[in-house]
């Protein structure tokens, strides 16, 4: 065993940040020339939750750099809970035979916003203030996106 290649986390870090922000000049260019599609209403989120959840549940069970220098766990868990009640949600709606229609919430943008911040705040390292504080940031929109969810999926099985 080695000492960890600092070059490797640059290297990492780079590629989320390029991920993440492809994300946003995707949906931006989408909508910006009308090339929405069916298809990318269904895989963009998918795409999404992969990179979060990978970037999530990596940096909560392993340190990044220095010793306890990781997301909290409990954030992890709100995150895959979040993303558990939103498929659990769309399957009982497809049980009752409703339309779904994926169309984001303003808070679930921001909820995916702050967790790939939360997330590049671990990856950068910023030791002055330590990831909890990122992590309740994105925490609160996590849940807050999950309850606005819940309720329009609510909407949607009334009718």
């Amino acid at each position: 065993m080695g000492h960890p290649e600092e070059s490797l986390g640059h290297w990492a870090l780079g590629i989320f940040i390029l991920a993440a922000s492809s994300d946003g000049i995707d949906g931006w260019v989408a909508r910006r020339f009308n090339q929405c599609s069916k298809f990318g209403a269904y895989i963009d989120p998918i795409a999404d939750k992969a990179l979060l959840l990978t970037g999530v549940v990596t940096l909560s069970v392993v340190d990044w750099g220095t010793l306890g220098w990781h997301l909290p766990r409990w954030f992890a868990a709100i995150v895959i809970v979040r993303d558990c009640i939103i498929l659990g949600g769309i399957k009982i709606l497809y049980g009752y035979r409703r339309e779904v229609e994926i169309h984001p919430h303003w808070t679930g943008k921001i909820c995916t916003v702050t967790q790939m911040f939360a997330v590049g705040w671990v990856m950068l390292r910023m030791e002055a203030v330590s990831p909890v504080y990122p992590s309740l940031v994105a925490g609160v929109f996590t849940i807050w996106s999950s309850i606005a969810y819940i309720r329009q999926g609510q909407r949607i099985l009334r009718g």
